[in-house]
C-alpha cells in the first residue's frame, strides 16, 4: 500500500497498514469512552500509544503534537484532529500546533502572508472555538521560530539517506526533502531541553501521515549521541469521505463543508449529497438503505450525534427502511445548521484571540508580530 502524505490517500482496507507496524487502537476503544472518535473505532490504529496511556491515567506530563497545512479552507475532514487536540489537552497534554507556511509554500504554492491569514483566521480560530485554550498551547510558524528548531532539522539530514527517504516517499524533490526535514524537527523540538524536555509525545493524525511518523521515529533513535528524544508515539483515525464519494479534498468545494460555510450554503450540500439509499422509495422501504455507504450518516457518527443510543436508532431506521432519504437529509441539515450557527458565534470572538496570541507568541523568540 502506497500512502502519500501530500495527497489524501484512498484505504480501502485500514487493516492492512497492521503489516507495517501500526497496531491495532481496539484495547483503548472502551478505556477512552469520552471520546467518540475513540469509542466508536474511528481511531483504528496507534504506535505506541501505551506510553501515552500510562502518562493520562498517572497524571503525568506529555506532550500532544499536531500541525496545519494553512492552503484551504477548514472543513469537517480537519474538525477530527482539532476535537483530538482539545480532548488531549482535558488528558493533560501540552499542546504543541506547527503552522507548516513553509510546507504550504513549497508543497501548495500558497504565499507566506496568505498562509499566515489562512492560519489565523480558518485553523487557530476553529480550533479556540472548538475549545481549545490558546494560553496552554504553543504555536508556531515554520518560517520563523527559534534557533534550536532548525539546528535540530539541519542536524537530522546527517541522520537519513536519499536512498531511505526514496524507499519511503518515492519520487522526491527538494521541496519534499525540506518539508520531511521541517516535520522530523516540528514533532520532536518540543523535547529539546530549551522547551519541555524528554517527555512522551503523541501525534494524532491521518493514516496518511504515518511515512512522516515511521522516519521521525528512526531519526530520534540515530540522534541519540545528541539529543535525549523518547521516540513519538500517534494515533491514526479513518477519512471522511467526500460529500459525493470519493475524497474529501480542500480543492474540491463540493467534496466537503467549511465550518466558515454559511448554513444555507451546508444545508444545499447536505441535499445533494452522496447516500446509501435505493433507486426508488418503495425498493427503500422494502430493502433499506445501506447507511455503511452513506455520507449523511457519517456526518452523524463523526460529528453529530455523540449519543450512541441515537446513532443505533438512526443506523436501525436507515437499514429497515423506515426512513426515506430526504427526510434523514432534512434532518441531518437541520442539526449541522444548529451546529454551525452556534460554532460561528464563537469564531467571532475567537478570530480576535487567535490573533492576539499568535502575536504575542511570537514575540517571545523574535519572529514578526
Amino acid at each position: 500500500m502506497e500512502l502519500d502524505p501530500w495527497k489524501i490517500s484512498d484505504i480501502s482496507n485500514y487493516e492492512q497498514l497492521f503489516n507495517f507496524g501500526m497496531r491495532s487502537f481496539s484495547p483503548f476503544h472502551s478505556h477512552y469512552s469520552d471520546n467518540r472518535y475513540m469509542r466508536r473505532g474511528i481511531i483504528f490504529g496507534h504506535r505506541d500509544f501505551e506510553k501515552i496511556d500510562r502518562a493520562i491515567s498517572r497524571k503525568e506530563p506529555f506532550i500532544m503534537m499536531t500541525g496545519l497545512m494553512p492552503s484551504g479552507r477548514f472543513h469537517f475532514g480537519h474538525k477530527m484532529v482539532a476535537d483530538e487536540i482539545v480532548w488531549f489537552q482535558g488528558k493533560g497534554a501540552r499542546v504543541y500546533i506547527a503552522i507548516a507556511d513553509i510546507e504550504s509554500y513549497l508543497m501548495r504554492g500558497v504565499p507566506l502572508d496568505i498562509a499566515k491569514k489562512i492560519a489565523l483566521e480558518e485553523y487557530i480560530a476553529n480550533y479556540i472555538a472548538l475549545g481549545l485554550d490558546p494560553e496552554r498551547s504553543h504555536f508556531w510558524f515554520q518560517s520563523s521560530y527559534r534557533p534550536e528548531y532548525y539546528r535540530l532539522s539541519d542536524m537530522a539530514a546527517q541522520e537519513i539517506t536519499l536512498n531511505e527517504l526514496r524507499a519511503i516517499y518515492g519520487d522526491l524533490t527538494p521541496s519534499k526533502i525540506i518539508s520531511v526535514l521541517k516535520q522530523v524537527s516540528d514533532i520532536l523540538h518540543a523535547q529539546l531541553p530549551e522547551l519541555e524536555g524528554k517527555l512522551p509525545t503523541v501525534v494524532p493524525v491521518g493514516a496518511d501521515q504515518d511515512p512522516h511518523i515511521r522516519l521521525t521515529r528512526d531519526i530520534a533513535s540515530r540522534l541519540s549521541r545528541t539529543y535525549d528524544f523518547e521516540l513519538p508515539s500517534a494515533t491514526f483515525h479513518r477519512f471522511m469521505e467526500g460529500l459525493q464519494g470519493g475524497k474529501m479534498s480542500s480543492s474540491d468545494q463540493k467534496s466537503y463543508i467549511a465550518l466558515t460555510e454559511s448554513p444555507e450554503s451546508a444545508k444545499k450540500k447536505v441535499m445533494s449529497a452522496k447516500t446509501g439509499g435505493r433507486e426508488t422509495a418503495d425498493e427503500q422501504r422494502r430493502l433499506g438503505g445501506v447507511p455503511e455507504q452513506c455520507v449523511v450518516y457519517k456526518l452523524y457518527y463523526y460529528h453529530l450525534v455523540d449519543d450512541d443510543r441515537e446513532m443505533e436508532r438512526i443506523y436501525n431506521e436507515c437499514k429497515t427502511g423506515a426512513i426515506l432519504c430526504g427526510e434523514c437529509k432534512r434532518r441531518c441539515a437541520s442539526m449541522l445548521e444548529d451546529f454551525l450557527q452556534n460554532h460561528q458565534e464563537k469564531m467571532r470572538a475567537a478570530r480576535d484571540t487567535a490573533k492576539q496570541v499568535i502575536s504575542e507568541q511570537r514575540s517571545e523568540f523574535g519572529g514578526e508580530k
